[in-house]
């Protein structure tokens, strides 16, 4: 997941300088392009975070909140299209800051042809990134194909971070920064009376497997806030096994032969008490109908399920929610079946027939007790969960 992205709510909190392009543009989801600008000097104008050519002592940087905070597992700074004007060197460095001890920082509003004021640098200058830790020390740029130059780099850390800083040396371009990595909930800090969501991919929930994504990744499922689009969401292919003539069961389910489904790993073992399915955006391709069943698997079961594709015997899956009629442009709210089987579950598919797109998976209920997907860790702590409900195996 590309945790700094401004579709999960990553922010750009400060930047030395904007003069060309602002550092926003190094957040947004779509890839970068070439735009044709005849105010440009050099006939197009940058889609990327742009300085001026730096004539005065330092280098250039800016710091990015990320919209899901967690594990980060690796970087990708693009520099497509700024081939005369790309950075020739960075280094990243990335702090796990707690929010209610981050200092204010001026909102930053439009900006080009700007460069930071001294009442940011004032303000910025209290975060201490000179301090913070290096995920990538300074390291040269490759410039690769002028329309898809990409330079990756892994992380080894197992630590939580919320913030990064990106450096640029000395000045220059970059097009985009992709931050990859889980969320990483503290689910200590979780009522343990309320009902919460399980499967979000901001609290480390990811989908594992699937069966068509020809329009949109499940993962976009179990994104960060409403849906926004079609694009937002989770959205096959027509399937060609459809019958020439539809016809209907007595309960006015679509009686077809054919499926697609998704998996996903839950972000904590849990017992699931409340599945929302939002179809809005999707009025003429919303499945006509779905379920969701649940199961229990470690790290390395999962693993031989991925190579395995998915083929997972029928006793592993329990019903979570049976064969329901979905409606288009909407969000259902159902009660998992969960309520009678109390069971705690690890991962959980969802079924759609006979194909569509569903823009939002929510699974609320309790974190479990024990973690079966890492069992070489040990729980930081035991969780309850309401009266009724068993809290672990």
């Amino acid at each position: 997941v590309d945790m700094a992205c401004e579709s999960v709510g990553g922010k750009i909190l400060f930047a030395t300088d904007d003069f060309f392009a602002p550092a926003e543009n190094l957040i947004k989801k779509d890839r970068p392009g070439c735009r044709e600008n005849e105010n440009a000097g050099s006939g197009t104008w940058p889609d990327g975070w742009q300085t001026r050519r730096r004539r005065t002592p330092g280098h250039d940087w800016c710091i990015i909140k990320l919209g899901i905070q967690g594990i980060i597992r690796g970087f990708d700074v693009d520099i497509s299209y700024l081939m005369g004007d790309y950075a020739p060197r960075i280094s990243i460095q990335a702090a796990n800051l707690e929010e209610d001890k981050q200092p204010e920082i001026p909102q930053r509003g439009a900006r080009t042809e700007a460069a930071a004021t001294p009442e940011e640098f004032e303000a910025v200058a209290k975060l201490k990134s000179d301090d913070w830790n290096y995920l990538v020390p300074m390291t040269e740029l490759k410039p690769g194909k002028p329309a898809s130059s990409h330079n990756y780099f892994p992380v080894n850390s197992q630590q939580r971070w919320s913030h990064i800083r990106l450096n640029i040396f000395p000045d220059g371009g970059i097009a985009r920064l992709r931050v990859y990595g889980t969320g990483q909930k503290d689910w200590a800090a979780t009522d343990p009376k309320e009902p919460f969501d399980l499967v979000a991919i901001a609290h480390g929930g990811a989908c594992v497997g699937f069966s068509n994504a020809h329009f949109g990744h499940p993962n976009n499922m179990i994104g960060v806030g409403k849906p926004r689009s079609m694009a937002d969401g989770w959205e096959t292919a027509r399937r060609l096994d459809r019958p020439p003539v539809l016809e209907n069961d007595e309960n006015g389910i679509l009686l077809v032969p054919g499926c697609e489904w998704a998996v996903f790993r839950l972000a904590h073992p849990g017992v699931i008490t409340q599945i929302e399915i939002d179809t809005t955006h999707f009025k003429g391709n919303s499945p006509d109908s779905c379920k969701l069943d649940g199961c229990i698997l470690t790290t390395q079961e999962e693993e031989d399920m991925i190579k395995q594709k998915w083929k997972l015997p029928g006793h592993k899956w329990k019903p979570l929610l049976p064969v329901t009629k979905l409606s288009a442009n909407n969000s259902h709210l159902f009660d998992s079946l969960t309520l009678e089987l109390q069971d705690v579950i690890t991962h959980a598919r969802l079924t759609i027939f006979p194909d569509g797109g569903v823009g939002r998976l929510r699974l609320k209920g309790f974190p479990s007790s024990i973690c079966l997907l890492r069992p070489r860790e040990k729980p930081m702590m035991r969780f309850s969960v309401k009266a009724g409900f068993r809290a672990n195996l």
